[in-house]
Formats: C-alpha cells, structure tokens, sequence
C-alpha cells in the first residue's frame, strides 16, 4: 500500500535543501508577524533575504534544479525591491532613521548617485513641505497649521529627523 509513496534518497536531499532555503523566507515572515514593521526595517530584511539567496545560488552544493528555484526566488524579490524606486518615502525614512541614515545606502553598496538621489529627496520634502511653516506663529493658529499639515507631530519629527541629519552630515 503506502511503500509506493515513500521517498528515495534524492528525493530526501531535495526536501533538506529546500528546508535549508525555506527556512530564511519563514524566520522574515515570523519577523514581520511578531511585531509591526515600520518602513525601516523592510528594506533591511529585504537585503538580508536578497544576500542569502545570492548565498544559495552561488554554493554549488544545491542540486541545479534547487538553484533555479532559488533564481526564481530571487527574480521577485528583486521585482518587489525595485517597486521602493518608486516611492521616495522608502528612501526618506531609510534617510531618517537614526540607526541607518546615509551609512545604510553605502553599506549595501548603492551607487553614489542613488545615495545623492536619497539625501536629495530628504532635503526636497524638507524644503517643500515643512519648511515655510511659520515657526514663530502665536498658538491660535495651531489649529489652522494642523488642519493645513496634516499631524503636527509629524511635522515635528520630520523637522527633528531632519535637524539631526543635516548636523550629523556635516
């Protein structure tokens, strides 16, 4: 009966392989559902998967067919990396953050007009949206700088992010 479905060996080096490969996409999943992940933790994860992939695909002792798999793997990943492109608020925060600021962009090796591009977008939204506020307006217009700007905290964090950023580049 069910002898006809028991594996073979090779079949048993696939399944530990694909363990081995499996298990860095479970470990970021379980990361992203333990807590609420912020904008600058994905891109971390993203290159921490991305390099393991690249880890995979370069060792030789996955079997061909493990490998393409991987390739596959790594194709999306790098389709879903290249969608932060597309959104300044990925770079922005990666820019802000504390932990990261221009430091992560040259640690993974990014060209330096795209680190340019992301210190430049930093200062452009600065400029554009928090700058011509009136620091020094009397408190009854609070409500009107809160109406017109959204979350006056935001408005307060982006200016001190900001404030650190530009002291700690100089």
């Amino acid at each position: 009966g069910l002898w006809k479905y028991e594996l073979e060996d090779n079949e048993w080096e696939i399944l530990q392989q694909l363990h081995d490969i499996l298990k860095i996409l479970k470990n970021t999943t379980l990361y992203f559902s333990r807590a609420t992940p912020n904008l600058a933790t994905v891109m971390p994860a993203m290159d921490h998967v991305g390099n393991m992939l690249m880890s995979y695909l370069r060792n030789k002792k996955y079997l061909p067919s493990i490998r393409s798999a991987v390739r596959l793997a790594k194709k999306t990943l790098n389709w879903y990396y290249q969608l932060t492109d597309r959104s300044h608020t990925y770079r922005i925060s990666m820019v802000l953050h504390p932990q990261h600021k221009l430091l992560y962009f040259k640690a993974a090796d990014w060209e330096d007009n795209w680190i340019q591009t992301a210190e430049q977008l930093v200062h452009e939204e600065f400029e554009c949206s928090y700058l011509s506020l009136d620091a020094d307006s009397d408190l009854g217009h609070e409500a009107d700088v809160l109406e017109s700007n959204g979350n006056i905290l935001m408005v307060f964090f982006f200016f001190s992010f900001y404030l650190a950023f530009v002291l700690t580049q100089s």
